[in-house]
């Protein structure tokens, strides 16, 4: 008797079926670029044509792996590379002094201050995670996948006992994933513009520590976003309101009329973690395991 057929089949072979089909080549017509299967032709996939095709790739590639992973939400956490932990900053600190060069003690004094933010958003993302682990919508902790507060996001969830993702992108000097980033949710970018869309596709939330201009590129891409009707009202938490509202004098945008009244509270300032978390908690009614499906 024939052997029963499976009604899920498939009609056609796959490609990696396919690929494994096709034999070396042998003569010098089937060495011919020409002749390659066009996706398995990296020379044809890297031309200046094909960028749309590329783009399209960085937009699926993260896209589906999520989705197949079940991720729905996230809160993203941005800040600056360069704010290392606390006891990196001291070590450093105490090299400055024993090598009695003032400038370098200055900078390390500095960073020791700021490294009170890589502990904020370690704890922020570990409560996060922890908190949400059992909802029927859990929220995950994105991050650039780089050092500093991105490190400390990640490391939060992972000490949660949690999945994390991180978004890395190919940098002039290279930028490499930190040890925290689950795995199979550590993404490479060329494209900053997919990167960007990724960093907000799902989230619920974001997060702005410290940062240069990669972090104030990326608050105020949303905070346009938002203001333009663009894409959901979400909270803004921006950790730090001695630095932020130095660095940028909002009621000055107020008062000169570059944004309007109201614009302004787009975002909220937070200090600490516990408190970032109680405006979450509030915004999404997170606050039992019964009613926190976001």
């Amino acid at each position: 008797m024939a052997p029963r057929r499976d009604l899920k089949e498939r009609n056609f072979p796959s490609a990696q079926e396919e690929l494994r089909r096709v034999p070396p080549p042998l003569t010098d017509i089937e060495q011919a670029p020409s002749y390659r299967l066009a996706f398995n032709d990296a020379d044809f996939l890297l031309r200046d044509e094909m960028r749309p095709i590329r783009m399209q790739l960085e937009l699926l590639k993260p896209e589906l792996v999520q989705q197949e992973l079940g991720i729905q939400a996230t809160v993203v956490m941005f800040g600056s590379a360069r704010i290392p932990d606390p006891v990196q900053a001291r070590t450093e600190l105490e090299a400055a002094q024993a090598a009695g060069d003032t400038a370098r003690e200055r900078r390390a004094e500095n960073m020791l201050r700021m490294s009170a933010y890589y502990d904020e958003a370690r704890r922020l993302a570990e409560i996060i995670t922890r908190e949400t682990q059992t909802c029927g919508t859990p929220l995950y902790v994105v991050t650039g996948g780089g050092p500093g507060i991105m490190e400390a996001g990640n490391r939060g969830a992972h000490e949660a006992g949690g999945k994390s993702i991180g978004l890395n992108i190919v940098l002039p000097h290279e930028q490499h994933p930190n040890p925290y980033i689950t795995p199979e949710l550590c993404f490479r970018f060329h494209y900053f513009a997919l990167r960007k869309m990724h960093f907000l596709m799902r989230s619920v939330a974001l997060v702005c520590f410290p940062g240069g201009f990669g972090t104030l590129d990326e608050l105020f891409e949303t905070l346009t976003l938002i203001q333009t009707g663009k894409c959901r009202r979400r909270p803004i938490l921006l950790f730090g309101h001695e630095f932020w509202t130095r660095l940028i004098d909002f009621d000055y945008l107020v008062e000169t009329g570059m944004i309007s009244p109201g614009d302004e509270k787009l975002f909220r300032f937070v200090e600490t973690a516990e408190q970032a978390w109680a405006l979450l908690e509030h915004e999404y009614d997170l606050k039992s395991t019964a009613n926190c499906s976001v």
